[in-house]
């Protein structure tokens, strides 16, 4: 099978700052290091961080989760913690590192400028995912998490200064429409794009490679926010088939019936082996079922 690789495509710099951090704390402190969630949202990656000696502790609730860890050092993943999360590891006494991608750390210090400035907060992200958690906990009440049409159609703010944001990790142009929808119930609003660098470029090499392919595969985990994602705009925007993998084990043989080209990229925070592993076993796939471009044209000028 012929594999497109498309670029770029696995870590981004959040992702390595964090491992290095992550790294670093482990080799310089002798007592436990916890991870609270996993560090970055890739079973393959937490599984190699625990084999070095950071045990993970992943509640739903973060701040519920630090009363699991009896001493010690505690890291906090690169999706970025709320300060009540901060304060009550300072009050159990732990040493935290802050491992929170610089450019989510953009995303908090300016929801703090706006509600200090008197806005309210519309903040576009995925229920349930740590980044809004953290970010919404730098100003309780102020910050209004909507997810699609529905909730920015049921938000009742009264306050004329409004503002609008985001997470890092969205689809730029589902990002974008919902954007539209709050300028349209509030014209006034400000609005602050933070869909990093990163997730952007990975999601318009992927639309646009999926133009010279008959299928895309996105090797990532299903927790992983720009995993995700990429499969959507691919669908989307690409019209073409996209598969989310976590593993070898993860592909199905039915995907490439007919297939004769496959473009394959990765998460932002998919390890490059893995990646490897898996170009290397679609490659060895033998094309089935199709017909070959030559005998397709013969076929047609007869």
């Amino acid at each position: 099978m012929e594999v497109l690789r498309i670029t770029p495509r696995g870590y981004c710099h959040g992702v390595v700052d964090a491992f290095r951090i992550a790294k670093r704390v482990r080799e310089s402190t002798d007592g436990p290091v916890h991870m609270l969630g996993q560090l970055v949202h890739n079973t393959h990656a937490t599984d190699d961080l625990q084999e070095q000696g950071i045990k993970l502790v992943d509640p739903p609730n973060r701040l519920a989760g630090l009363d699991q860890i009896q001493g010690g050092t505690v890291i906090f993943t690169a999706h970025g913690v709320s300060p009540q999360v901060k304060g009550r590891a300072a009050e159990l006494g732990l040493t935290a590192v802050d491992a929170t991608c610089s450019d989510v750390v953009r995303t908090h210090e300016l929801v703090v400028r706006l509600a200090e400035q008197g806005y309210d907060v519309i903040y576009i992200g995925r229920k349930g995912h740590p980044e809004p958690e953290g970010v919404i906990g730098e100003a309780p009440g102020k910050v209004h998490l909507v997810q699609d049409f529905e909730d920015i159609d049921g938000l009742q703010i009264a306050n004329p200064r409004v503002a609008v944001t985001c997470q890092t990790t969205l689809s730029v142009w589902d990002t974008e429409d919902l954007i539209n929808r709050v300028r349209d119930r509030y014209p006034q609003a400000e609005v602050h794009n933070e869909i990093c660098r990163a997730t952007q470029e990975r999601q318009e090499a992927a639309v646009e490679a999926a133009k010279e392919v008959d299928v895309v595969i996105v090797v990532g985990s299903p927790r992983s926010s720009n995993s995700m994602r990429l499969v959507e705009v691919v669908k989307k925007l690409g019209g073409k088939p996209a598969h989310l993998v976590n593993d070898m084990e993860d592909i199905r043989p039915e995907w490439f019936e007919g297939v004769r080209r496959v473009g394959v990229t990765s998460g932002a925070s998919t390890p490059s082996q893995l990646t490897r592993r898996v170009i290397e076993h679609i490659e060895a796939i033998e094309p089935r079922d199709s017909v070959p471009a030559q005998a397709a044209q013969d076929t047609a000028q007869a």
